[in-house]
């Protein structure tokens, strides 16, 4: 996800946990030398659940609420284990790689909601982590609900409150596809909607390419999603674009994203980039 040079020629990386089967990981001090991390910056990572925690969510009814009932208690607990097992498994594949991650889980930080809009959401941690050069790693969880016990908070959500509060000078979206299309890309003829403009109330329209008689996108959403897929993710962005920054929706694993990443995209978007731009015109 962040460009820079591979450390792992260069020594163990940061995960020197053993696995079954595993040999130990033996590191001493000339395995770290100033050279020995990826230049991250100050980035703050934000992944969702996908099949991880979906399902577990989808099937108990844990985003509806109703913790006294035993199936959406049992739910809760089975969605935490797996959004945070896959949390795990982010933070030690960024470690691998030399990049100083710090997994953070936002129902054990203290974020609850209020009908499922975030009611509180303790950042002090995550300002501490970065101000100490650590790059946090949060995700979408099940957290505690004041009016309906409980509820889903998606990744999406969050990366909009983390946008809100520190000011990034940008936000890239990760996806499998190209960026935001006019329909579900797996159509034919689908369009790749290369720059969206937010306006001050809240509403956008497309800039780039001009379309004919196109008053909305056309979106779906998995049977198992629980936080309504990529209209959220438009929807969120768009409001992330509201304060002024400019939102990247890319292809990970692409050219296209590590650019986005860098922060080159900034300004004028390059003719040759792919992907959606979301961003404030007044």
């Amino acid at each position: 996800m962040i460009s820079g040079p591979s450390p792992s020629t260069k020594g163990p990386g940061m995960d020197w946990s053993k696995r079954h089967g595993e040999s130990e990981v033996f590191c001493t001090e000339d395995d770290f030398g100033e050279d020995a991390f990826v230049d991250s910056s100050r980035f703050v990572v934000v992944h969702g659940a996908g099949s991880f925690g979906h399902f577990q969510a989808s099937k108990s009814g844990v985003h509806k609420g109703g913790l006294g009932q035993p199936l959406v208690k049992a739910g809760f607990v089975a969605t935490r284990i797996s959004v945070t097992s896959l949390n795990l498994e982010i933070v030690r594949a960024l470690a691998r790689e030399g990049i100083p991650s710090i997994g953070m889980s936002p129902f054990t930080c203290g974020w609850s909601t209020s009908e499922r809009n975030i009611a509180s959401a303790d950042l002090s941690m995550v300002a501490k982590a970065i101000d100490s050069g650590f790059i946090p790693v949060l995700h979408g969880d099940a957290v505690l609900d004041e009016l309906q016990g409980c509820s889903i908070l998606s990744g999406d959500v969050i990366i909009r409150h983390l946008a809100a509060q520190l000011k990034p000078e940008y936000v890239v979206f990760l996806t499998d596809v190209l960026g935001v299309y006019d329909r579900p890309p797996v159509e034919p003829n689908a369009v790749l909607l290369r720059e969206i403009a937010v306006h001050d109330d809240g509403s956008w329209d497309v800039v780039k390419p001009v379309l004919q008689n196109m008053t909305k996108v056309e979106t779906t959403v998995a049977a198992h999603d629980t936080t309504g897929g990529m209209m959220t993710k438009i929807t969120e962005a768009a409001m992330i674009a509201r304060l002024g920054i400019d939102v990247y929706i890319v292809k990970a694993a692409t050219s296209y994203s590590l650019r986005a990443l860098s922060g080159e995209l900034r300004g004028n978007i390059p003719d040759d980039w792919f992907g959606t731009v979301i961003r404030f015109m007044s």
